[in-house]
């Protein structure tokens, strides 16, 4: 069911495109002279229609037996998936520069800028930790975000040996891979590196260093394996999103960035809550969590026939892979109760267009960034 698979990659409208699209379908009649519409409204009638065939193929639930499978045997099912497929299935995603301008700062400082101006304020120089909690959130905010531009030019090794403490899920701070970075991004289920490596090509700022993590130890090796592959500014790394007791090679609050793309939704609902609040403890005060995911009713989930649903907008493939089905508030639960803060939080309605076979399929997903507070209410 390779229908039912992410790269949703939004059309490319020129150079560049704006976020969301800017091509919309005013005349019906023309739907079929491009290959994808923007910001598609969906009528009472289709929300409806969608609903009741969600509906339809959840009324037989796949049997208990083979759900506990599914699960326990998960690496299994994505291991071979990449054993087929291997780096050629999914396209690099290099539209998420425009989505996620945050993946490429060094890009972006004109941008940031202006948000400075936008806010009548200068940055200010920021402070040692010496000065304390006492330092107001707004000059917090703004030396993170200054950091963030400055990105001061250094090498880093790759640390060979990384000290860490399973139990509490610390390392120590002063020996991990990317210890020296000035910004550091996570991808969590980075797959065969469709997002990282377009961010090493594209971020070419020395003081960036990347970490990506998926559940196969076959994704990863093919990662590692890529050409493009550079241990000197990237660490892949096999980790099991909901293992609470394996860490991540990294300390608590050492992250600019997380990454989620189309990779929340292969996990079992029960376990999403958990697996996000680990990640948020990763994050800076200031850091963000990206995510961009599938949206209730996306075609995807209306596709899905009777005896594939395992629980509630939770569905298994035909090669044994699992996806769930989002609501804006869903994720927002998830994000706030891992105590982050919204920044955005929206639905991407797009309607892609079969030329040759006159078919519409419309897709939904949806994106979300979300802030750690700048001050912890234990500060």
């Amino acid at each position: 069911m390779a229908g039912s698979y992410p790269e949703g990659a939004p059309a490319v409208l020129a150079d560049k495109r704006q976020q969301f699209g800017s091509r919309f379908l005013r005349d019906p009649a023309r739907v079929f002279h491009h290959n994808a519409w923007d910001n598609v409204e969906w009528s009472e009638e289709q929300a409806a229609a969608a609903e009741r065939k969600v509906q339809e193929n959840s009324i037989q639930r796949v049997c208990q037996e083979k759900q506990v499978d599914y699960e326990i045997n998960a690496h299994k099912y994505w291991n071979d998936f990449y054993k087929i497929h291997e780096n050629g299935f999914f396209k690099d995603r290099h539209w998420l520069f425009t989505e996620f301008p945050e993946l490429a700062p060094s890009q972006n400082q004109n941008h940031l800028k202006a948000w400075f101006l936008e806010n009548k304020s200068e940055v200010p120089e920021c402070r040692n930790n010496e000065d304390g909690p006492g330092l107001i959130m707004e000059e917090q905010h703004k030396c993170s975000l200054k950091k963030s531009l400055e990105h001061k030019t250094q090498t880093f090794p790759v640390e060979e040996n990384v000290t860490q403490k399973i139990s509490d899920l610390e390392i120590c701070a002063d020996e991990f891979p990317g210890s020296s970075a000035t910004y550091r991004i996570l991808e969590v289920g980075c797959g065969v590196g469709n997002t990282v490596f377009p961010i090493l090509q594209t971020n070419n700022d020395p003081g960036l260093f990347v970490y990506c993590c998926d559940f196969s130890s076959t994704a990863i090796e093919l990662v590692q394996t890529n050409s493009e592959y550079d241990p000197s500014r990237c660490l892949a790394f096999v980790h099991d999103l909901c293992d609470e007791e394996k860490s991540y090679p990294v300390p608590k609050g050492s992250l600019d960035i997380i990454i989620l793309i189309f990779v929340l939704s292969a996990i079992v609902p029960d376990k999403m809550q958990k697996a996000i609040n680990r990640l948020s403890r990763l994050l800076k005060p200031g850091g963000m969590m990206l995510l961009r995911d599938y949206g209730r009713y996306d075609m995807a989930q209306l596709r899905f026939k009777k005896g594939q649903c395992l629980s509630g907008n939770f569905y298994v493939r035909g090669d044994g892979t699992r996806v769930y089905f989002f609501t804006q508030e869903e994720l927002d639960t998830l994000f706030t109760t891992a105590g982050l803060e919204k920044v955005q939080n929206l639905v991407d309605r797009r309607l892609q267009v079969n030329r040759g076979k006159q078919l519409t399929m419309y897709r939904v997903w949806i994106q979300c960034k979300y802030c750690k507070p700048l001050l912890s209410s234990t500060s």
